[in-house]
């Protein structure tokens, strides 16, 4: 199994997706989106923007 987006319509009937690890588990989860061409959209923004994403540690 490798990483992927899961997309789904939660209890309110709103878009969300969430990323999974290989292991099933969930690594992070969007916020709801009330048309499924929106969280689409979000996902195809991080796969375009992240590449070079820094990390702000701010445990500092």
């Amino acid at each position: 199994m490798a990483y992927k987006f899961e997309v789904y319509k939660d209890k309110a009937g709103e878009f969300r997706f969430r990323f999974k690890a290989p292991n099933g588990e969930s690594m992070f989860a969007s916020e709801g989106y009330a048309q499924k061409a929106s969280a689409m959209s979000a996902i195809e923004s991080i796969k375009k923007n992240t590449p070079g994403a820094s990390t702000d540690d701010q445990t500092k």
